[in-house]
């Protein structure tokens, strides 16, 4: 009697199809390790203040990894937020800019060193005040880090909220600009009107996308238990200080 796998044409094509399942799964499974990996490593460098500076690619300034480093179902929320970092950036470039053509025109030279004190204070606080403490309360879920960032993020919500309108409290509200200043300029040179009026809407949309990102990251730290969490902190904290104070 033959055997039976000689007598079975497709034996061999069953063999060569588990065998490429399986290399499929050898693949898949080394990927998922590398992806372990490097979030072990991440939570590694994140533990011992390790950070390889990564963004930009061009000239790397700071660690930026969102991908590897920040949960799958928080990731939007923190692209957003780092799309109002850049929008910071943009909106402080463009405002410098109007002012400076504002003052080539005539303005006072105040608003000028105004726009500039902005630009270079506004970057870099941006990042370290707000983006980076929510950045790493997304990585290590802290509960601590999600308050400062709040506290920090609102003040940046009302400054770009204030910066689109620019009341006229400081030189006439023209270092900024806004659409009060925007209509005062206006009449008088049309260009420069223009240009503070795109500077208004640059604001009025960053406000309007901040708000977004701090109802957004609200929204998870109500849902996650951290407002709970964040009390039951507070009381604990006030309970020491009694305590010691006995």
């Amino acid at each position: 009697m033959g055997n039976d796998y000689d007598s079975n044409p497709f034996a061999g094509e069953d063999l060569s199809a588990k065998e490429k399942e399986l290399d499929a799964k050898e693949i898949e499974l080394n990927q998922r390790e590398e992806e372990l990996k490097k979030k072990e490593d991440a939570i590694t460098r994140a533990r011992i203040g390790v950070e390889e500076k990564n963004w930009p690619p061009f000239l790397p300034l700071i660690h930026h990894d969102i991908l590897n480093e920040i949960p799958i179902h928080l990731q939007r929320t923190q692209y957003v937020a780092f799309t109002t970092l850049l929008g910071v950036v943009v909106c402080l470039i463009w405002n410098l800019v109007a002012v400076t053509t504002a003052w080539f025109k005539g303005a006072a030279l105040e608003i000028w060193l105004l726009a500039i004190i902005y630009l270079i204070t506004g970057i870099p606080g941006a990042y370290i005040l707000w983006y980076r403490p929510l950045y790493r309360a997304m990585r290590t879920d802290g509960t601590l880090m999600f308050g400062f960032f709040f506290f920090t993020y609102s003040c940046h919500l009302f400054f770009c909220v204030y910066a689109s309108i620019a009341p006229p409290v400081i030189f006439d509200g023209k270092s900024l600009t806004g659409i009060l200043p925007a209509l005062d300029v206006l009449p008088v040179n049309g260009m420069v009107g223009c240009m503070y009026l795109v500077g208004c809407a640059l604001f009025a949309l960053e406000s309007v996308i901040s708000l977004w990102v701090i109802q957004d990251v609200f929204r998870y730290f109500r849902s996650s238990g951290k407002v709970e969490e964040a009390k039951r902190d507070v009381k604990r904290t006030s309970m020491m200080v009694a305590l010691g104070h006995g």
